[in-house]
């Protein structure tokens, strides 16, 4: 009989490598900016670049992916991860532009993240297990708890070792997607769907409904990321607190409570309606957000901050359940939209609450007090989903 624990394995650790990913260079912005000389202008362009890449590999999914076949292309992210990381470590110093050599490796690792994120979903939604919707955010949850181990972990080894040290703390992030190379490679793989029986984009982007899970999804990005991006500014600039503890309690607990709220649905997913849940954890949001930007007690405004990882926690994986219930043929090409519309959210979200700040004399407070228009029309969206009882399985 497959073992899929292997398989549940490889996923979790795939999420935890596209945690890495995501995080670790950040941390490091400041330390190439100061020893390489590297304009902050063009330090932000890094995250440009991963965020940039992710959204083509979404589309190239969405095309290629079937044709490829899951398990080649699950390794190849892996791989991918690995070198990305590795060449992070040495690239700047080898290369004549340390700036080239940070962007190439970002962008090589960007590919496999982009990998990761459309495959790893539906690898899990394939697999026989009972409660596939306590499933997925279990599954989800292990990206909170890679970005918590990430931050966490660097800081220790930065304080312990020093910041002149962080190549080898490359190469040793790095050696998580090396191992995961071998599970992926031998684990069983169960195709999403029958080959040639998937739904394309043109069938797709024809049904109504599926661009209600669109919009879904670009809510859920924007919900998430609008407040993670801007939650160490936040405890910084609008609470008064250091940067380490800013850190600390902001973009890190926000991944605590994210990851508490998926590992909540995850367990006692089979006695929880998860529209219900999800329509609970809009409102919850929408508080958040109101405390993040009205209140001027500091413990009220982190706390905000904080419950709104809680509330965000089953937004994204939520999406995924529900769009594959309604969409049981959709195949790889509907993951990775919905992956594109994620990303999608995730880079509007932060931006609509930079450039509000901004034009309010960077008051952050405002910023925050527009982005709850997310979870708003996120729970619109939710209503019209639950008043809809279609399931479309034709191509």
């Amino acid at each position: 009989m497959p073992n899929y624990r292997k398989t549940k394995l490889a996923c979790y650790l795939g999420f935890i490598t596209q945690a890495i990913a995501a995080n670790f260079a950040p941390l490091l912005f400041l330390k190439f900016h100061k020893d390489y000389g590297i304009s902050l202008g063009n330090i932000a362009l890094i995250s440009t670049v991963y965020f940039f890449m992710q959204l083509l590999i979404d589309l190239f999914c969405a095309k290629f992916v079937d044709r490829i076949g899951y398990r080649v292309s699950i390794v190849v992210s892996e791989v991918c991860s690995a070198i990305g990381l590795i060449g992070l470590a040495f690239l700047p110093d080898l290369l004549p532009n340390a700036f080239a050599g940070i962007l190439i490796s970002v962008t090589v690792y960007a590919v496999g993240c982009g990998l990761i994120e459309v495959l790893v979903s539906p690898i899990i939604e394939a697999c026989p297990f009972e409660n596939k919707e306590a499933t997925m955010s279990l599954l989800h949850s292990f990206y909170c708890w890679g970005v918590v181990g990430t931050i966490v972990i660097s800081t220790l080894f930065f304080a312990l070792f020093g910041m002149d040290s962080w190549r080898w703390l490359a190469v040793f992030w790095a050696l998580i997607p090396a191992y995961n190379i071998y599970n992926f490679a031998t684990c069983p793989i169960v195709p999403i769907v029958e080959d040639g029986q998937g739904m394309g984009i043109r069938q797709l982007g024809k049904r109504p409904l599926f661009w209600v899970s669109i919009c879904l999804m670009v809510c859920a990005g924007a919900s998430e990321l609008a407040m993670a991006q801007w939650a160490s500014a936040y405890a910084e600039a609008a609470l008064g607190l250091s940067k380490t503890i800013g850190d600390l309690l902001g973009p890190c607990m926000f991944a605590v409570t994210m990851g508490i709220s998926r590992i909540i649905f995850g367990n006692y997913g089979e006695k929880l309606n998860l529209m219900r849940f999800m329509l609970g954890s809009g409102a919850l949001c929408v508080v958040c957000y109101l405390l993040a930007s009205l209140s001027s007690n500091p413990i009220i405004g982190l706390a905000g901050c904080t419950l709104c990882g809680f509330s965000v926690g089953i937004m994204w994986p939520g999406t995924i359940s529900i769009s594959s219930k309604k969409f049981p043929t959709g195949g790889t090409a509907m993951f990775a939209l919905l992956a594109m519309a994620g990303d999608l959210g995730g880079s509007i979200g932060p931006a609509v609450v930079g450039k509000v700040t901004q034009y309010a004399g960077d008051d952050i407070r405002a910023g925050m007090g527009v982005g709850l228009i997310f979870p708003i029309v996120l729970i619109v969206m939710l209503i019209i989903m639950s008043k809809c009882s279609i399931t479309v399985t034709e191509k």
